[in-house]
């Protein structure tokens, strides 16, 4: 199974720009919002703040379905994916005879971590001739692993989903997440949000309209404090910020002495 790959990059704004800024500013910002798109792979629209909410009592769930990838994936935000290998299959098509969640967890390198992100299906968009089946997921709300399952013929594990910390609000980490979100989307779309278009988004779901690496995300997802991921995000927010500021200045140099040497 491999995570689809996306053909359209959505827009968490349309406000459009005066005709006073329109050809001079359009001219200067469009390598820089090509040059955007590679680096964060798109900007998609976030789900509704209030599309996820945490319990308060521990749940334990046995045989729970689990999805191990490349990738990891965070709440509320919608994953694509191309299921062909036979057990894998066999899992989807429990989860949509029952109306269960399955789990994703990213497979790194080193080895698979232990807490994912459940998902549950939103849309079957195409079943192939062959088996093959295009379905997109979205993430409910993060979980540990306690124990595997090997009983099932698909992978399974026993798993605790996890609530947040009782932390009190932080304003500071909040402002400084929602400005860094916002000069992002506005470097990406050539559009300034308006406050109303992030205010009350929370860490999982700005994070979720950008297309952070497994690294990033698994961090987020390990973290048990709203505060603490909005810290995070912040950081996260302005070094992509930073990598696109470093583009832009080097594809200047490079149209200037023809010399280019880009950070691995």
């Amino acid at each position: 199974m491999r995570r689809a790959s996306r053909t359209k990059t959505g827009t968490i704004v349309s406000c459009s720009r005066s005709a006073a800024a329109s050809e001079g500013w359009s001219k200067t910002r469009r390598s820089r919002r090509n040059q955007t798109r590679a680096v964060i792979c798109g900007i998609r629209p976030p789900v509704a703040a209030s599309s996820y909410t945490y319990t308060r009592a521990v749940e334990k769930v046995r045989a729970f379905p689990l999805f191990t990838l490349g990738m990891a994936a965070l709440p509320s935000e919608l994953v694509p994916l191309h299921v062909f290998e036979e057990r894998y299959k066999a899992m989807v098509e429990h989860c949509l005879d029952t109306g269960s969640e399955f789990g994703i967890v990213w497979l790194a390198d080193d080895g698979l971590r232990t807490i994912g992100c459940a998902c549950e299906i939103t849309e079957v968009v195409e079943r192939l001739p062959d088996g093959r089946i295009d379905i997109v997921a979205r993430g409910t709300r993060p979980f540990r692993i306690e124990s595997r399952e090997d009983q099932l013929p698909y992978p399974a594990a026993t798993v605790v989903f996890l609530d947040d910390e009782e932390t009190g609000d932080d304003d500071e980490a909040v402002t400084e997440a929602r400005a860094a979100f916002a000069a992002l989307v506005e470097e990406a779309t050539d559009s300034q949000p308006e406050p109303d278009d992030y205010y009350g988004l929370s860490a999982y779901e700005m994070a979720a309209a950008v297309d952070f690496g497994p690294d990033a995300k698994q961090g987020l997802l390990d973290l048990r404090s709203e505060s603490a991921r909005l810290r995070l995000l912040a950081r996260l927010l302005r070094a992509a910020l930073r990598r696109i500021d470093f583009i832009d200045s080097s594809q200047e140099r490079a149209r200037s002495n023809g010399r280019i040497h880009f950070l691995p």
